[in-house]
């Protein structure tokens, strides 16, 4: 059974406004970067008819049409999967009035997002994602143990009691 990894941490950034300092959080681990390469030859090993290089090129393609539709200003919708959709990030104290308004002075960034399908059936909502999760603690993985001393409930809870549990060293894409 797939298993999420992650690690304990103490926060350590001292700030007089917050309560976070010196509590202990979560931050999940991977142990894998997986390549378009390697994910179009898993697809393949999954009883698929499709050999790797075909599934390789119809993703290969997926990402092309997907950014010309993106920057075509269209959202583009994976049945059971989600959306992907373009924000924009102006520059700090933007414009005084509409009119002055200008694009390469205003506008910073693209960032591409993702936002998962929550149809009933598909539901990868994080609240929903979480309940089909089985957490292993890395320090007990590897130290060899398998004893998780109650911080991997049953059911998929996580224990989480309201800190940082993204983050850490993974990117989220942007």
């Amino acid at each position: 059974m797939s298993k999420i990894l992650y690690e304990v941490y103490q926060n350590d950034i001292k700030d007089s406004e917050s309560a976070m300092y010196g509590k202990w959080y979560a931050r999940l681990k991977s142990t894998e970067t997986m390549t378009l390469t390697k994910m179009a030859k898993h697809i393949s090993e999954h009883g698929s008819v499709f050999t790797e290089d075909v599934v390789e090129g119809v993703i290969k393609k997926f990402k092309t049409c997907l950014l010309e539709l993106l920057l075509d200003s269209k959202k583009v919708k994976v049945a059971g999967l989600g959306t992907f959709y373009l924000t924009c990030e102006c520059t700090k104290g933007g414009a005084d009035k509409a009119e002055d308004f200008n694009v390469n002075q205003h506008l910073s960034a693209l960032h591409i997002r993702f936002l998962p399908d929550q149809t009933a059936e598909d539901n990868l909502s994080s609240r929903e994602f979480i309940k089909k999760a089985e957490f292993v603690n890395i320090k007990n993985l590897l130290s060899g143990s398998t004893d998780d001393s109650g911080e991997n409930q049953e059911n998929g809870g996580s224990n989480n009691s309201g800190g940082n549990t993204g983050g850490g060293d993974e990117s989220n894409g942007d």
